[in-house]
C-alpha cells in the first residue's frame, strides 16, 4: 500500500469527517453487538421457566417483552448510525475523488508537449476516470467495511472470551487459515489488477483513436480491419479480466466455508459443554449469533482486499504522472509586461523523442509592431520556431529574448496570454461558433465577436447557417469545412487583441482570393502588433517587413520580398513557380 500513502494528505484534509465516521461506526457496531447478549438472556429466562427455576409466567413474559423492545431499539439505532456512517465516510471518498481528479487534470495542464507525444490520449483519460474510481473505492467502502470488521471482531471476540475461553478458542481456529489465504490471494490479485488496468487503457486508446479517425477509416474502407483489431484487443482484455475474477471468486466461498466450520465447532463443542453443565443454552445461541454477525465482515475481507489491491495498482499508474516534473516551469511570480520585440541568438533545437535537430543557429531580430514571414518546405523547422516563441519548449543551445529579456525569466502566464496563436491544424471545441471565438476573450461582446469574424472573413458564412453564431460545430469542428475552421481560429486569435500574433500556415485551406482579403485585414489590424506569418505561399508573406527562408532547420535566405526576388535562390524560384501556377 505504499502508493496509496499518497492519499494521506486528503485523509488529513477531511480528518474531522473521517474521525466522525469512525466514531459513528463504532457506536453502530457496539449497538448491534448488544442483540446477541439480549437473546442469550431471553433464552436463559425461558429455560429457567422450563426447568422450574422461575415459576411466575407473567414475569417471564414481561422480561421477554422488554428484551424484544431493547432488540428493536438497538436495531433502529444501529441502522440510523449506519446511515450516518455512510453519509460521512462515503461522502468523504467522493470529495477525495473530486480533489484527486482535479489534481490530475491540473498536472496534465502543466506537463509539456513532450509528455503528450509519448502518451496516448485514451490512457490519459483512463487514469483520470477508471483509475481514480478504483482509488475512490479504497477511500470509501474499503475503509468503511474495514472499520466495521475491526470493531465487530474486537468487541465480539472480547465478549466471547469473557463468556467462555474454551469455546472461543475453538470458534477462532479457522482464522489462521483465513489469514494465509488472504495473503496469498492478495498478491495474485495485485499483479492481475495491474494488467487489467493496462489493457483497459489500451482499449480506451484504441476506441478514442478510431472515433477521432473515423473519416479516414471510412475513406479507406478498413472498418473490418479496425473492428478485427479491436476485437482482438477486447479478447485479450476479457482473458485478463476473467483471470482476475477467477482469483477473486475464491474469496467469498472460502470465507463462507470457514464461517461454516466455526458454526459447526460452536454447535459441537458448545453442545458438549452444555451437556456437561458448563454453559447455558443461551450462550450457544449467543455464540452462533456472533459468528453469523461476523460472517459478512469476514466475507467482505476478500472484497476489501481486492479493492485495496486494485486501488494500489491504479494509484501506482496515477503516481507515474503526478510525480513527473513539468519540463516548462514558470520561473517567476512577478508580472511581466510584454511589448512584442523578439530576438533569436544562435538558437539550435533538437527534439528529445526523435533526436531530430529541427533548428540550427537561428539568428534574427523582430522589432515591436513589425511583421516577419517564415517560409520553407515541410520539415524545415517553421512550426518549431514559433513553438519556441510561445515557450512550448526550452532551448538548450542559444538564447531567445523577448523585449531584450531571456524568455525563461518572463512570467510564463503573461507571455502566453500576450500571444494570439493560430495553429496549422485548426482545432475547434465541441461548442457553438460564438463560444469558440469567445475562447480568445471570454468577456467579448456580440459586436466584438462579429467584428473579429468579419476580420477573419468568416462572418458572411456564419450568418448563412440556420443558427448563425449559435451553430454547434461538433467535436473538433467536424461540421465546418477546413477553410471555415481556419478562419474561425483566426477570429479567435484576433479577438484576443494580442501583442504578438502568430499564424502557422493557417490559410492553407482557403483559396487565393479569400487569402488576399484576410491578409489585407490582418495587415490593417496588426499595425501595432508583432506578427509572424508561417506559410509555404509567397502570397502570404510578401508584404512582411522581413522574411526568413528555412531549409532543414537553417536560415538559407533572409530579407524583404523586394530584396529576395532579386537574388537567385529558393525564394525567387518559388515565387516564379507560384506566379506561373496562378497565371495557368
Amino acid at each position: 500500500m505504499k502508493a496509496l500513502s499518497y492519499l494521506n494528505k486528503y485523509f488529513l484534509k477531511y480528518k474531522y469527517r473521517l474521525l466522525l465516521g469512525i466514531i459513528i461506526t463504532i457506536a453502530s457496531k457496539i449497538l448491534a453487538l448488544q442483540v446477541p447478549q439480549i437473546i442469550r438472556e431471553s433464552i436463559n429466562v425461558a429455560e429457567d421457566y422450563r426447568n422450574g427455576i422461575v415459576t411466575d409466567l407473567a414475569v417471564v413474559k414481561s422480561e421477554l417483552l422488554y428484551n424484544i423492545l431493547l432488540i428493536v431499539a438497538a436495531a433502529l439505532l444501529s441502522g440510523f448510525f449506519t446511515f450516518l456512517m455512510r453519509q460521512t465516510i462515503i461522502v468523504m471518498s467522493r470529495l477525495i475523488e473530486f480533489d484527486l481528479k482535479n489534481e490530475i487534470y491540473r498536472q496534465y495542464q502543466l506537463l509539456s508537449l513532450n509528455f503528450y507525444k509519448k502518451n496516448r490520449t485514451g490512457d490519459l483519460m483512463n487514469r483520470i476516470t477508471e483509475d481514480v474510481s478504483k482509488v475512490r473505492m479504497y477511500a470509501g467502502p474499503a475503509i468503511m467495511y474495514s472499520i466495521n470488521m475491526l470493531v465487530l471482531f474486537s468487541v465480539a471476540i472480547i465478549k466471547m472470551y469473557h463468556i467462555d475461553v474454551t469455546l472461543t478458542n475453538y470458534t477462532l481456529l479457522p482464522l489462521p487459515i483465513l489469514s494465509i489465504l488472504i495473503y496469498y490471494l492478495s498478491n495474485i490479485i495485485n499483479q492481475r489488477s495491474t494488467v487489467v488496468q493496462q489493457y483497459l487503457s489500451k482499449l480506451t486508446s484504441s476506441a478514442q483513436e478510431t472515433f477521432s479517425g473515423i473519416s479516414i477509416l471510412k475513406s479507406y474502407g478498413i472498418e473490418e480491419k479496425a473492428m478485427s483489431e479491436f476485437e482482438h484487443l477486447s479478447d485479450k482484455a476479457k482473458e485478463k479480466n476473467i483471470s482476475l475474477f477467477k482469483v477473486q471468486a475464491l474469496f467469498f466461498p472460502s470465507m463462507i466455508l470457514l464461517i461454516g466450520l466455526s458454526n459447526i465447532l460452536v454447535i459441537y463443542v458448545g453442545g458438549l459443554r452444555y451437556i456437561e453443565g458448563t454453559i447455558s443454552l443461551g450462550v450457544i445461541a449467543e455464540f452462533i449469533m456472533y459468528i453469523n454477525m461476523l460472517t459478512w465482515p469476514v466475507a467482505v475481507v476478500g472484497w476489501v482486499t481486492s479493492i485495496i489491491q486494485e486501488a494500489e495498482a491504479s494509484q501506482i499508474r496515477i503516481n507515474e504522472f503526478l510525480k513527473q516534473e513539468p519540463e516548462i516551469v514558470n520561473n517567476t511570480d512577478k508580472p511581466s509586461k510584454i511589448e512584442g520585440e523578439i530576438e533569436f541568438k544562435n538558437v539550435s533545437f533538437t527534439y528529445d523523442d526523435t533526436n531530430i535537430e529541427a533548428l540550427q543557429y537561428i539568428n534574427f531580430k523582430l522589432e515591436k509592431g513589425k511583421t516577419l514571414g517564415v517560409l520553407g518546405n515541410t520539415g524545415s523547422g517553421k512550426t518549431t520556431l514559433i513553438s519556441l516563441i510561445a515557450r512550448l519548449y526550452d532551448v538548450k543551445s542559444g538564447e531567445i529574448l523577448i523585449d531584450q529579456k531571456p524568455i525563461e525569466q518572463l512570467n510564463l502566464d503573461n507571455l502566453r496570454q500576450s500571444i494570439g496563436f493560430v495553429p496549422q491544424e485548426a482545432f475547434l471545441f465541441s461548442d457553438t461558433i460564438k463560444n469558440n471565438i469567445k475562447f480568445g476573450d471570454e468577456a467579448a461582446s456580440d459586436e466584438k465577436i462579429e467584428q473579429a469574424a468579419k476580420d477573419a472573413y468568416i462572418h458572411h458564412n456564419i450568418i448563412e447557417f440556420n443558427e448563425g453564431y449559435n451553430t454547434f460545430v461538433g467535436e473538433r469542428g467536424v461540421t465546418l469545412s477546413g477553410g471555415q475552421k481556419q478562419r474561425v481560429s483566426i477570429a479567435r486569435a484576433l479577438i484576443k487583441e494580442p501583442e504578438i500574433l502568430i499564424l502557422d500556415d493557417c490559410l492553407s485551406a482557403v483559396d487565393t482570393e479569400t487569402e488576399e482579403i484576410i491578409l489585407n485585414n490582418l495587415f490593417k489590424i496588426s499595425q501595432n502588433k508583432t506578427t509572424i506569418i508561417v506559410s509555404h505561399r509567397i502570397s502570404s508573406v510578401k508584404n512582411a517587413d522581413s522574411i526568413l527562408v528555412l531549409e532543414k532547420g537553417k536560415v538559407i535566405q533572409q530579407g524583404s520580398h523586394t530584396e529576395l526576388i532579386k537574388i537567385d535562390g529558393y525564394y525567387k524560384e518559388l515565387y516564379e513557380q507560384q506566379l506561373l501556377e496562378k497565371e495557368i
